[in-house]
C-alpha cells in the first residue's frame, strides 16, 4: 500500500461512519413548547441527507411508511400522546414524547374573514388578541418545513394586533404567535392552498364535539351561483342552493373528506353568461373534543363562571366585556373571583386559569341596561309623589273638621 492509499483510507472510514452512524431525530414543527389540542403539527425525521422512505412509530407499533421524511399530525388530542420514533436506513432515532394538554391557549389567533382554503396568490388579516400588552408579542408562519417571522401592526386602542398571512407557494402553511421570553402563545391556524376555482372552505379552527360546523362552497370570482351538491368521501350528502352545508352537533360520525360540486354563471359580466361546473378538492374534517368549558349564569344583578369538567388546579376565574357593535374588541376585567357585577352594556363572557392553559370560553352573556331599574326609580317617585299627595290630603280633613267644631259652637250659643 502506498503512501497515497494510506492518507485516502481515514477519509474513506469517515465517510462511512458520517453517513451510516448517524441516528436521526425527531424533530417538532412549529417548535412549541407546549402542543395544545387542535393544534396542527408536523413531525421531521432529521439525518443528514434526509433518506428516504422513512418509517414511524409510536409507542413501538409502526404508523406507516412515508415516502418523505415527515408526518403530518392534524388537530392533535390526548390520543395523540406517545413516544415517537423514525427510522431511516436501517437507523432509528432516540424517541420524542409528545404530550397534547387539553386546554386552550393564552392567546386567540383567528381570521377577520373567511374560512381554511385560499385561491393561489391570495391572503388574509389575522386578528391576534391578548389579555396583556400587545408589544411583548411576535408572529410565525411554518410553511413546509421552514419558519418564518411576521410583521405585526399592532392597535392599542382596540386591544389587538394583525397580520397578513400568505400561502406563498406553499401547499399549506401554520400560523401563531407568542410572547417574548415566556411560554404564552396563541392558538395555531393552518391555512391551505387550493388551484381551483371552485372551493370547498371548512372553519379555520377545530371543528368540537356538539358544535354546529358550515362548509361553504365557494367560487372564485364570485359568481351568481345556482347550486352546489356536497359529498362526504365521494358519496353525495346534500345539494342546496344556497352554497353551505351546516352539519348542526359534529360528531366522530361526521369526521371524512368533504368536497362539493358546483353549477354557477358569471351575470355580473353579461346577463346570458354560460353555464359552467365545478368540482373543489377535498378537504379534511375531523371533530375533535376540546377543553372543558366555562359555564356563565345570572341575572342583571350579578354573573357567575362554573366549570364542572375543569381540572381542580384552576388558579383563578378571567372575566372578558366585549362591544355589541366590534365582536372582535374585547378586553379582560381586573375581576378574578368567581362572580362579578355587570356595569357596561355588551357582551360578558369567562374561562378558568388552569396554570400552563385556559378552559374554553364560556358561551356570551348580553348585558343591557334593564328598563326594571328606571321602573324600580319610576316606582320611589310615584311612591313618593302619593305619599305627598295622602299628607296634603290628611291636613286638608283636618283643617276642614277644625272649621266644621267651630261653626257647630257658635250656633250652639
Amino acid at each position: 500500500m502506498n503512501m497515497r492509499s494510506l492518507l485516502t483510507l481515514p477519509v474513506f472510514l469517515a465517510l462511512i461512519r458520517g453517513t451510516k452512524g448517524q441516528k436521526p431525530t425527531v424533530l417538532l414543527r412549529p417548535k412549541f413548547p407546549q402542543v395544545y389540542v387542535g393544534d396542527d403539527i408536523t413531525l421531521i425525521c432529521n439525518r443528514e441527507g434526509r433518506s428516504k422512505p422513512t418509517t414511524w412509530y409510536r409507542d413501538g407499533k409502526v404508523q406507516g411508511s412515508y415516502k418523505d421524511y415527515t408526518m403530518l399530525l392534524t388537530a392533535v388530542t390526548p390520543e395523540n400522546n406517545g413516544s415517537y420514533k423514525c427510522g431511516q436506513d436501517n437507523q432509528e432515532s432516540d424517541p420524542f414524547t409528545l404530550i397534547v394538554l387539553e386546554l386552550e391557549p393564552h392567546a386567540q389567533l383567528s381570521p377577520s374573514v373567511g374560512g381554511a382554503v385560499m385561491t393561489k396568490g391570495d391572503g388574509r388579516n389575522l386578528v391576534l388578541q391578548v389579555d396583556d400588552d400587545l408589544k411583548d408579542w411576535s408572529c410565525f408562519v411554518l410553511r413546509g418545513v421552514n419558519t418564518f417571522r411576521l410583521g405585526v401592526d399592532v392597535d392599542e386602542e382596540m386591544k389587538r394586533a394583525v397580520i397578513f398571512a400568505e400561502l406563498k407557494e406553499a401547499k399549506r402553511a401554520t400560523f401563531w404567535c407568542k410572547k417574548k421570553k415566556a411560554l404564552h402563545r396563541s392558538n395555531a391556524v393552518t391555512l391551505k392552498m387550493t388551484e381551483l376555482l371552485v372551493m370547498l372552505v371548512p372553519p379555520a379552527v377545530p371543528v368540537l364535539q356538539g358544535e354546529p360546523v358550515a362548509l361553504r362552497c365557494v367560487v372564485w370570482g364570485g359568481p351568481k351561483l345556482e347550486n352546489a351538491v356536497f359529498y362526504k368521501d365521494k358519496t353525495q350528502v346534500i345539494s342546496s342552493s344556497e352554497g353551505t352545508y351546516t352539519i348542526t352537533n359534529a360528531t366522530q360520525d361526521n369526521n371524512g373528506k368533504y368536497s362539493c360540486h358546483a353549477t354557477y354563471r358569471y351575470t355580473r359580466i353579461s346577463a346570458g353568461a354560460a353555464r359552467k361546473e365545478g368540482d373543489s378538492d377535498a378537504q379534511e374534517i375531523k371533530v375533535i373534543d376540546g377543553p372543558a368549558t366555562a359555564v356563565i349564569s345570572g341575572s342583571t344583578k350579578s354573573l357567575q363562571c362554573s366549570c364542572p369538567r375543569c381540572p381542580k388546579t384552576y388558579t383563578s376565574y378571567h372575566w372578558y366585556h366585549t362591544l355589541f357593535n366590534d365582536q372582535q374588541a374585547h378586553r379582560r376585567l381586573p375581576e378574578s373571583d368567581m362572580s362579578i357585577t355587570p356595569e357596561e352594556e355588551g357582551l360578558y363572557s369567562c374561562r378558568f386559569d388552569c396554570g400552563n392553559g385556559f378552559s374554553r370560553f364560556s358561551d356570551s352573556y348580553s348585558y343591557k341596561a334593564q328598563p326594571a331599574e328606571f321602573g324600580g326609580l319610576l316606582c320611589i317617585l310615584v311612591g313618593g309623589a302619593a305619599l305627598i299627595i295622602l299628607l296634603g290630603v290628611t291636613v286638608w280633613m283636618l283643617k276642614r273638621r277644625k272649621r266644621g267644631g267651630s261653626h257647630m259652637q257658635e250656633t250652639k250659643w
